[in-house]
């Protein structure tokens, strides 16, 4: 019976789902069909505010329906001091497309709305690539260490297309949002990449470091988020679609972007490895409370 109901319940929210994201993001494509054919600076101001405000829509829609998971319970510390008028980046690990979910639903109150660094070869997903451009998300090519060296006149081309894309943030306040492993944390990815930490990936510095090059001092504060699921481990996304997701764990650390932290990433080799060592410190500090988190929960369940 409990899988029976189990099947229901995801087949009743993916329709809902698909239907909450249809209603909100038309008017998002609508929108960015005119800024698409009318490339007025006053009108891309207006339309991405609609568009701003469609995406809250959609946030609020998938809270209600997380809000219809009675067994669901948050367990979230550090949303004091947040404000919708400071501009935030936000670095999270990243362990389940429920992250994204997650992430919209709790901050979607307390800062602006968030805006992700997106694969190019989403630009070109029908609907999804249009309607992420309308919000103005970034989308970013990567290249490989190989392919820069037979080509090296690519070399850069990320940190101009981050330059461009952040400069469109100075007009008002805003949330950038980084998965800073650069894929989802497994198992298999973290022997694959020979990570020394348990839970998560080795963390990619260069986004976040040409971000903070670029916006640095616009930058209000930086939010190092740490989400885990500690019931739902395996299958977080699965579960929250199912009805079976009983716990979501959030927390939240407020950082200052201290002048260390700004400097130029490319060609400081100095710079470059002090940042990357100053990230992979954060990275070391957050596997440990990620353990603590599934420990003490370990411990309650018994």
């Amino acid at each position: 019976m409990s899988r029976l109901l189990a099947v229901c319940t995801l087949i009743l929210s993916v329709i809902l789902t698909i239907l909450v994201t249809i209603a909100c993001s038309v008017p998002i494509i609508i929108a960015g069909i005119f800024k698409l054919l009318l490339p007025i600076p006053v009108l891309w101001r207006a339309i991405s505010a609609f568009c701003n405000f469609m995406m809250y829509c959609w946030c609020e829609g998938l809270a209600w329906l997380l809000h219809l998971n009675s067994h669901l319970q948050w367990d979230v510390e550090g949303l004091e001091g947040l404000n919708k008028k400071n501009w935030y980046l936000l670095i999270c690990n990243h362990h389940s497309w429920a992250d994204i979910v997650v992430l919209c639903v709790l901050l979607r109150k307390h800062i602006p709305m968030n805006k992700y660094f997106l694969k190019q070869q989403l630009a070109w997903v029908p609907f999804i690539g249009l309607a992420c451009w309308a919000l103005d998300m970034p989308f970013m090519r990567r290249y490989s260490r190989s392919y820069l060296i037979r080509h090296p006149e690519r070399r850069g081309k990320d940190v101009e297309t981050t330059r461009r894309s952040c400069e469109k943030f100075r007009l008002h306040p805003t949330t950038i949002v980084n998965f800073v492993e650069g894929s989802r944390f497994t198992n298999e990815k973290r022997l694959q990449t020979r990570s020394p930490f348990t839970h998560l990936l080795p963390p990619k510095a260069a986004g976040i470091a040409m971000t903070l090059g670029v916006l640095g001092e616009q930058f209000d504060k930086l939010l190092d988020v740490t989400l885990c699921y500690p019931q739902n481990d395996r299958t977080p996304f699965f579960d929250m679609l199912s009805g079976r997701l009983t716990r979501i764990v959030v927390r939240v650390n407020l950082l200052p972007v201290n002048d260390e932290l700004h400097g130029d990433y490319v060609n400081d080799k100095n710079f470059k490895r002090s940042f990357q060592q100053w990230l992979n410190n954060l990275w070391h500090d957050k596997d440990q409370q990620i353990a603590a988190i599934k420990a003490e929960y370990k411990k309650a369940g018994q």
